[in-house]
């Protein structure tokens, strides 16, 4: 995804069109918490890149976060996104304006609890800025080839030797 395929504009106008990049993510763990792993496919026309990484304690959450934060962090210019999760946590957080009320909250629930997993909700909205994403929910488990492939490549990165820790995991979560 780090070559230059930017063009012109419409017309010739000097505007650049953004790349349309389709991400698909799955996050996951042997126990909740336990060792865990995310996958990602990124596909933007012909090219496709596969994406995943194990930690050692973590939540199931947590990887669903680390997959979309790291598809998005690979992205080398700003893009329009397509980002299929089959993680509610995530997609209704975004498109339901739930990490809005957290921040302007100062980071607390409407119960007036701590949000779980600041760290890497802070970290995604640093990962979307630049780019124009609309958010897609997808069935797990359901037959949808790139979920299911994701889900792959979560599961083998679970089973890596020595994962390195996921910073910022707090069993308490």
């Amino acid at each position: 995804m780090g070559e230059d395929l930017s063009s012109e504009g419409a017309a010739g106008q000097g505007r650049t069109m953004m790349k349309r990049v389709i991400i698909h993510t799955d996050g996951g763990c042997k126990g909740n918490p336990g060792p865990g792993g995310y996958g990602v496919v990124m596909v933007f026309g012909k090219h496709r890149r596969e994406l995943s990484a194990g930690f050692r304690m973590t939540t199931n959450n947590r990887m669903e976060l680390r997959g979309a934060i790291a598809a998005l962090q690979t992205l080398t210019e700003p893009c329009e996104v397509e980002l299929h999760s089959d993680s509610k946590y995530l997609i209704d957080a975004i498109s339901k304006r739930w990490i809005e009320g957290w921040q302007k909250k100062g980071w607390q629930t409407a119960a007036k609890k701590p949000v779980k997993n600041q760290d890497l909700w802070q970290l995604l909205l640093a990962a979307m800025a630049p780019h124009q994403i609309d958010w897609c929910w997808v069935k797990g488990h359901a037959g949808h080839a790139e979920n299911e492939r994701c889900d792959v490549l979560a599961n083998l990165a679970v089973k890596e030797k020595n994962l390195p820790e996921d910073v910022g995991f707090d069993a308490q979560d």
